[in-house]
């Protein structure tokens, strides 16, 4: 939705998955703040800890979570029993730390768990997928299900080169053309820039994809002051210029082109994981 107006319960769900090729570039840094942003500007806003078996975001905010997506797959408990409320008026739908049968769910779970999804219908504008780090089948259907995908990617050249991978195996398993690229913790607009220029010149030759720069994150240490206070820098430290360049994310964000689906809700998300699940499977064939 418009963040300058007021909701309306007709309008698709946005669904933007934040992914990396490799840890420690600030992934789940960048989609808490551009969840909270979002929210803090009049969205209602979900945010999906993705990262199955190694979950963070609870942690990050200093919050606690009694049940998490392991009881909602065990059947103990639906989706809303474990929502948390989080900074800005969000929700957070916590995932398992440190259970490694939710890091290894097979496809049918994976679509089971997505179809859990279906009880937060007409709640929410925008639901953010912090993904795992990396090329995981988890991570992997997630992105593919959602209709942006916005790769982290900083100045390690591990982080770009699997920044690369993470966009190749995505376009030959998806198909997907378009990807949008943020590059954090840089010390100036033209480190981005070269960052960005190594990323299209990789995939240029390579691959056929549109690569879409949506920003800059400067490395700014009120990022690990916010950390150690268990909150976003948007809140924290508003005026900062991290907390600015994650403002201007979510103002970015929100101008992107909206969903198509049927009634508004979350029908389109569902059928892109079940679409993900059968071209998986095609793909181990």
């Amino acid at each position: 939705m418009n963040v300058s107006t007021g909701h309306c319960d007709t309008r698709p769900t946005r669904v933007i998955a934040v992914t990396s090729g490799k840890g420690g570039v600030g992934k789940s840094t960048v989609s808490i703040n551009l969840a909270t942003a979002l929210a803090a500007a009049g969205s209602r806003v979900t945010l999906f800890d993705a990262d199955l078996g190694l979950a963070n975001i609870d942690v990050l905010l200093g919050l606690s979570a009694q049940r998490t997506l392991a009881d909602v797959l065990d059947g103990t408990c639906g989706l809303r029993d474990i929502l948390l409320d989080g900074p800005a008026g969000m929700r957070i739908v916590p995932a398992s730390s440190g259970v490694q049968r939710m890091a290894e769910l097979t496809d049918a779970e994976r679509v089971g768990l997505m179809h859990a999804f279906s009880d937060l219908e007409g709640t929410m504008d925008v639901m953010i997928i912090d993904t795992a780090a990396g090329i995981a089948a988890n991570s992997l259907q997630f992105c593919e299900a959602s209709q942006e995908v916005v790769v982290v990617v900083c100045n390690d050249p591990a982080s770009i080169a699997d920044a690369y991978a993470t966009i190749k195996v995505l376009n030959q398993r998806t198909r997907r053309t378009r990807f949008r690229v943020l590059v954090n913790m840089t010390h100036s607009d033209h480190e981005a820039r070269d960052i960005f220029a190594r990323l299209v010149r990789a995939t240029d030759r390579f691959l056929d994809v549109a690569l879409d720069f949506v920003g800059v994150v400067p490395f700014d240490r009120a990022v690990a002051q916010a950390a150690r206070r268990r909150a976003p820098v948007v809140t924290a430290y508003p005026a900062s210029p991290a907390g600015a360049a994650f403002k201007r994310l979510a103002a970015v964000a929100d101008r992107w082109p909206e969903p198509r689906a049927a009634s508004g809700q979350l029908e389109f998300f569902l059928e892109r994981m079940i679409r993900a699940e059968v071209m998986g499977r095609h793909a181990l064939a």
